[in-house]
């Protein structure tokens, strides 16, 4: 079996140091979180950055971990094909030596589930099933939110993942969407709990709700129903907000995904990516290594709030990074 494990030679400009833990690099976090807390009233929570399909890559976690993050998400990966196939091993997983994200897979099958979990075990912090996703490709698939109905399958997953890495310390977790009756919501944390879940992360809309409001209090009931951690997922875009979710919910943690997009620094206390994360980013894709369109990508949301409309459209149209570079020095300020 072979994994993509880069050398951590990661500039200067960005120092090994700074990744979600412990160890962080508190000068980019403009808000303390513990004294917002005490400030509230409240339980510190942990901030998490959750899996997105292409995004979350080994440079974006890297870069959400010096802003705040403390548990972090890879994509979703095939489990299956990451099984049975090294190209897809080198190509949907990358990390280094301080990356240890939370690695989750689409599946439908214990074994295959148990086997993907010890392939990726020395390299993560734990393994995680998508039972969320609504997406029609993922959930005719049989993966997804698709599981919601299948709670039985889903414990019996985490059961053998469990029986096959005993580590207490390594994370076996289940991300969900509520379900009405919430009954049905009750009844699978309850079930999955009893299989040896580590933790649950729970979406506050259902499979079919897209921008509706994010049911909180269907998140608190869940929390109030088991004994393990909790994170509460949905409509998170800034730092108030994430304390707000988690005072309202008592969760555990609170994860965001989107709104990391447009301002990885959110978990910091920032409105929006400042120009030192922005050159952070560039710092780490030099070193770690982005396809040009997703690299690209990554900064046309985060240069979305502080462009006007002329130069979104002109930064839109470039086609190289030493043009992107170029851009972001003369244009943005940013020192690279």
């Amino acid at each position: 079996m072979t994994l993509h494990r880069h050398v951590d030679d990661t500039p200067a400009a960005v120092p090994s140091s700074s990744f979600y833990g412990p160890h962080r690099d508190t000068e980019r976090l403009l808000l303390d979180r513990e004294a917002e807390c005490a400030r509230r009233d409240m339980a510190v929570p942990l901030f998490v950055a959750g899996p997105m399909v292409r995004y979350s890559k080994l440079p974006f976690r890297r870069l959400v971990g010096m802003y705040g993050a403390d548990v972090i998400y890879t994509p979703m990966i095939y489990a299956s094909n990451f099984c049975a196939s090294d190209f897809c091993r080198r190509s949907e997983f990358t990390t280094d030596s301080v990356d240890s994200p939370i690695v989750q897979f689409a599946v439908n099958d214990p074994k295959i589930f148990a086997d993907a979990a010890e392939l990726v075990y020395p390299w993560s912090s734990g393994v995680d099933i998508n039972c969320g996703c609504p997406k029609h490709d993922v959930t005719g698939a049989g993966f997804g939110s698709h599981l919601l109905d299948k709670p039985e399958l889903v414990a019996d997953m985490v059961r053998q993942a469990r029986a096959r890495i005993s580590d207490p310390d390594y994370s076996i977790s289940v991300k969900i969407r509520i379900q009405y009756p919430l009954k049905k919501s009750i009844d699978m944390v309850q079930q999955l709990e009893k299989a040896g879940v580590t933790r649950l992360a729970i979406h506050g809309r259902t499979r079919y709700m897209r921008n509706e409001p994010v049911d909180l209090e269907a998140i608190a009931l869940a929390k109030s129903s088991v004994n393990v951690p909790v994170f509460a997922n949905g409509g998170v875009t800034t730092f108030e907000e994430a304390l707000d979710v988690a005072k309202k919910t008592g969760v555990d943690g609170v994860m965001a995904a989107n709104g990391l997009l447009t301002n990885p620094a959110m978990f910091g206390g920032h409105d929006v990516a400042p120009l030192q994360c922005i050159s952070d980013f560039v710092q780490l894709e030099a070193a770690k290594s982005l396809h040009f369109d997703l690299f690209h990508q990554h900064l046309i949301y985060m240069l979305r709030p502080i462009l006007c409309a002329p130069q979104r459209r002109y930064f839109n149209e470039l086609t190289s990074v030493a043009a992107v570079k170029d851009f972001l020095v003369d244009e943005v300020g940013c020192v690279l």
